[in-house]
């Protein structure tokens, strides 16, 4: 999605979707803090008032960013998994595809922290799908790749077994709090080899978890 920037200005065709764009630019600038409704309809050439005719506040525009900034973090995931080799065993198969998925996973937020803080960090509003304490894991397409793929990994198992209780948000909750401590907590000031090796070694330990009875 490529935001009307540079100067430019919108002339006609879909209004909503160019302040989605400038949006997310914003966001990728500077996280969900930079994304105001007015600062995007600026970006796009028209007005406030035009703006506020497709989305009530910033609340609405932050919205739509989250849900652009969530299915970005998944397309990252399945790229990641798209470039695994194939493998005749598997088991072997199922574990590498899992460890791809978390990779992807932290790649976004390393390479796109604005965009990843949006995704989750957006201030939430009674409307959201998941505003409520029910909602949110159902909604998030990456967190339903790790559970496929959890899945997918205990039915090799030999016998076949189910998931262990709970995995999916177990494996979800290494590779968010990995990707927030490499972001905004002290493991951000690590050389990039030694970063690698962080997220190595916490791969490892999500896949090596699924092997326990």
């Amino acid at each position: 999605m490529a935001a009307i920037s540079g100067g430019k200005t919108y002339h006609h065709g879909d209004l909503r979707n160019a302040l989605i764009c400038a949006a997310v630019d914003l966001a990728t600038e500077g996280g969900p803090e930079r994304v105001v409704l007015r600062e995007a309809a600026r970006r796009v050439g028209v007005s406030p008032t035009a703006a506020y005719r497709h989305f009530e506040g910033r609340g609405e525009l932050l919205a739509a960013v989250r849900d652009h900034a969530r299915r970005a973090l998944a397309d990252s995931m399945e790229r990641a998994a798209a470039r695994v080799p194939g493998a005749d065993d598997q088991a072997l198969a199922a574990e590498a595809r899992l460890a791809a998925l978390c990779r992807g996973y932290v790649a976004f937020a390393v390479e796109q922290p604005g965009l990843y803080r949006s995704a989750f960090g957006a201030p939430r509003t009674a409307g959201d799908p998941d505003a409520g304490p029910e909602g949110g894991a159902g909604e998030v397409r990456a967190f339903t790749l790790l559970t496929d793929a959890l899945t997918a990994l205990a039915a090799t198992a030999r016998p076949p077994r189910a998931s262990r209780p709970a995995a999916d948000a177990a494996a979800w909750s290494a590779v968010h709090g990995l990707s927030l401590l490499l972001l905004e907590g002290p493991l951000r000031r690590l050389p990039a080899q030694r970063r690698d090796d962080v997220v190595d070694s916490t791969l490892a330990m999500v896949v090596s978890g699924t092997r326990v009875p």
